[in-house]
């Protein structure tokens, strides 16, 4: 019985895709095989020596300590594209509250509620202090072309949008989900000088930090609305209050609030709502289940952000698998030590990972006894387990 602890308040209807029969799932496991995590703080944690994988209900993962669980053999998932719809939904809304001035209009509405019948007068006298422009015709840049931003590109376009899209990793099967509407912008400063509308989204790393930033802001058009739904650290809020204060911004919508940004005038902040819909913590819960079932019972890996994706199908047969170093000659160590056993390997793969660890499965006619103990003793192993 594979042992799964759950961290913040997951939806318990989607874990039902962990079958009872092979899991137990809970909050008050101690020493579990797998964890659920949504926004815990993980960063501090002394994981127990059985853990094997973590997955994240979301697509951030600064929660989690990323390398160490790497150099631990832990693997660690996240669920790019499960919120996709939430987040497209989303910034289509950030999108007209930067326009018309919806929420100024509400707030005005509610300060003359005790002005009994001359509210619809005064309504209608007062109502010209928040117009703004229609998005039909209007230019969106979208930076970032994945599960969320393809989605973003395709709905403006249905709007009547005029829409670029900037991505320099974009993939064959992205790009063929994209309508011919949608203009290829071979560089940054096309979206910069194009755009009434820029979108960003792409993922945080160290060399996204402030991604939007002075140079990018001083070469956009002047009045142009900036959305950010992605990641706070994406933008720098010094460089943005300025472009707001200068007026070369016209609106900035963010859902990360923070102390500089929560009351400025021309800044829109939403409290992290995302990813708030039942439907998308649902698929958020859902794939992290699939992405636990298929490494625990399968040794398979894909959507890990510490180990390159790395599928064999099954056939059958006893599964070795090996987490090491990425390092010369350990394949060929692996190796020696099964065929010492006499025992024929099937069928294998390895793949590298975005750090220094690697992976490798073998499947292999039998598993005699001691197999694994002697793999985990070659130099450089840093987990090793079998599944039947």
């Amino acid at each position: 019985m594979y042992q799964v602890k759950i961290l913040n308040n997951i939806r318990s209807d989607a874990l039902g895709t962990l079958d009872e029969s092979k899991y137990d799932v809970s909050d008050g496991i101690e020493n579990p095989d797998a964890i659920i995590v949504r926004s815990a703080n993980l960063l501090d944690t002394q994981f127990n020596p059985e853990l094997l994988c973590i997955a994240r209900a979301g697509a951030g993962v600064n929660n989690i300590p990323i390398e160490r669980c790497a150099e631990e053999g832990i693997v660690v998932f996240n669920t790019p594209g499960a919120n996709a719809e939430a987040v497209k939904e989303l910034v289509l809304c950030a999108m007209l509250l930067s326009s018309r001035d919806v929420l100024g209009g509400i707030d005005w509405v509610k300060s003359i509620a005790n002005m009994g019948d001359e509210v619809p007068d005064l309504v209608e006298k007062g109502k010209s202090g928040f117009v703004g422009p229609e998005i039909f015709g209007k230019t969106l840049g979208v930076i970032g072309l994945g599960a969320v931003g393809a989605k973003i590109a395709q709905a403006a376009s249905a709007l009547g949008m005029r829409v670029y899209g900037y991505d320099p990793y974009l993939s064959v099967a992205a790009a063929w989900q994209l309508s011919s509407d949608i203009i290829h912008a071979n560089d940054l400063d096309t979206i910069y000088l194009n755009s009434d509308y820029v979108s960003i989204h792409v993922p945080y790393t160290e060399s996204t930090h402030h991604f939007i930033s002075k140079d990018g802001l001083d070469k956009m058009k002047p009045g142009v609305r900036v959305i950010n739904i992605s990641r706070a650290e994406l933008v720098n809020d010094d460089d943005m209050l300025a472009a707001i204060d200068s007026g070369h911004v016209s609106h900035y919508v963010t859902d990360f609030p923070n102390a500089k940004t929560a009351s400025v005038p021309g800044i829109i902040a939403i409290p992290h709502l995302g990813a708030s819909t039942p439907e998308s913590e649902e698929n958020c819960v859902i794939m992290a289940c699939n992405e636990i079932i298929e490494y625990l019972e399968n040794g398979n890996i894909f959507n890990s952000v510490n180990m390159a994706n790395t599928i064999l199908p099954r056939n059958g047969d006893p599964r070795i698998c090996v987490i090491h170093e990425n390092v010369p000659e350990m394949i060929a160590k692996i190796t020696s030590a099964v065929s010492s056993y006499g025992v024929n390997i099937e069928n294998m793969i390895n793949t590298g990972t975005r750090g220094r660890q690697a992976y490798t499965m073998l499947d292999v006619s039998s598993l005699p006894d001691g197999i694994e103990e002697v793999i985990s003793k070659i130099g450089n192993v840093i987990r090793v387990r079998t599944i039947l």
